[in-house]
This record gives C-alpha cells, sequence and structure tokens, in this order.
C-alpha cells in the first residue's frame, strides 16, 4: 500500500513539473535559488515544535512565476532529523524507553506559492510581501533500520507553510520560510504501533504520524527574458 501511494506521489510530481502549463510560464520570468536552515522533526520522541531537536539542512529551488502573485516551485531539501528521550523526554515512559534516532532525509518538492502584496510593480516603493505556499512533495530516508515488510524508505508528504520576502534590487530578494510537511508514515523515529501489554516501553502511537518541519533563509537570482521580435506581416 505505500509503495502505490510512493508510486502515485512520484506520478503527481512529474506530472506538476513538465505540464504544459509550466513550460508556458517558464519565458516570463524563471528564478533560482539557494537556502539554509534547519529540519526539526516532531512525532514519538517529540509531540510539539522544539527548537532543540533541530538539526542543519538546506534547499536548491526553481521558480517559475505564473502571475504577479501566483508562482510555481520545485525544490530539492536535505538535511538531518534527529530527537532523543534523553534531552527532553515527554513522560516517565520515555525516561525509561530512552530512544533516539538520527537520519538523513531528502525531499523533493512541487509547491504553488501565493503572494498577498504587489511587491514586483516597479512603479511602487512596497519591496516586501508575505506568501503562502501548499504542494506535494516526495521524501527518502537513511540512516535507520528498516523493517521492509512494514514500510518503504521512500514515502509522500504535503509541504504548506508560509514566509516573508524582501526585495533587494530587480535581480535579487530574500527569503524567510516556515513550512511543516505532514507526512502519512510512523517511523521516521523507527518507533510506531508495539503491544503495551509488554509493558517494555517501546511503543508509540501508530494513529499520530510523524511530521518534520523546514525552516530557513534563502536568497533568489531572477531571470528576465527577452521575446524574440516577430513579423507583424505573417
Amino acid at each position: 500500500m505505500l509503495n502505490r501511494v510512493s508510486a502515485i506521489g512520484v506520478i503527481l510530481i512529474t506530472g506538476l513539473i513538465f505540464s504544459p502549463a509550466t513550460f508556458a510560464q517558464i519565458s516570463q520570468r524563471s528564478e533560482l535559488g539557494f537556502g539554509i536552515g534547519t529540519f526539526t522533526y516532531t512525532g514519538d520522541l517529540s509531540r510539539t515544535y522544539n527548537f532543540v531537536n533541530s538539526r542543519p539542512a538546506a534547499t536548491a529551488f526553481y521558480r517559475a512565476n505564473i502571475s504577479k502573485v501566483i508562482s510555481f516551485k520545485t525544490a530539492l531539501t536535505g538535511g538531518k532529523l534527529a530527537a532523543s528521550d534523553k534531552r527532553a523526554p515527554i513522560d516517565a515512559f520515555a525516561r525509561q524507553r530512552d530512544a533516539s534516532f538520527n537520519i538523513f532525509l531528502l525531499e523533493g518538492s512541487a509547491t504553488f506559492e501565493y503572494h498577498f502584496l504587489d511587491w514586483r510593480d516597479d512603479k511602487r516603493r512596497l519591496r516586501f510581501t508575505p506568501y503562502l505556499f501548499a504542494g506535494i512533495g516526495l521524501f527518502g530516508i537513511s540512516g535507520v533500520q528498516a523493517k521492509p515488510a512494514e514500510y518503504s524508505n521512500m514515502q509522500v508528504g504535503i509541504p504548506f507553510g508560509g514566509g516573508m520576502k524582501y526585495v533587494l534590487n530587480p535581480k535579487w530578494y530574500i527569503a524567510f520560510e516556515l513550512g511543516i510537511r505532514k507526512t502519512f508514515f510512523d517511523y521516521l523515529d523507527n518507533i510506531s504501533d508495539e503491544d503495551p501489554a509488554f509493558k517494555n516501553y517501546q511503543y508509540g502511537n501508530k494513529y499520530d504520524y510523524d511530521n518534520y518541519f523546514f525552516t530557513g533563509i534563502s536568497i533568489t537570482r531572477t531571470f528576465y527574458d527577452i521575446p524574440c521580435a516577430t513579423n507583424p506581416y505573417r
């Protein structure tokens, strides 16, 4: 079942990236960017966002501007995910369980961004805009003791969140972004459902999927394409 979900995610992302509508917009304005930040995990070892669990991450991306307020972005983001019951146990059972994990995660995503302000208008002095984004992603993990009968190391996620962009000059701008990756997967920390009757403290909540956040700052280079002249008499 999970392999089928992963295959569907690959098809959806490929369709978004290579759709005719996307290619039609590339000639308008294209952008390339790079960012650094952190991955932060939430799951059976950490129920809420905790900066103590943040680890380094980086991203590279391509963006096509569809209109003044909507953009389409494809990104490759990678980094570490980690947490430990020793550092911030959520309860006495977690302290006794003494579990931990440290993995590498690589994510490919396709998202749409909506900008609230017309920040690209040269006639206005507005140089910033808040924005929201949402889309679909596919991520792979390494560094865990996989259980092939139970799950695949490649999974589908739903990235969404928001941020703020600021124009430095017509070709360059910076952005701060905070986004969550909603997953349908409970083994980022390699802990899920075990039989609590044995009281071995190794079980988690199988109905509560693991998620992760990316928080970062990026810099983007904008490329302006000059349209070719056409013959008006054709």
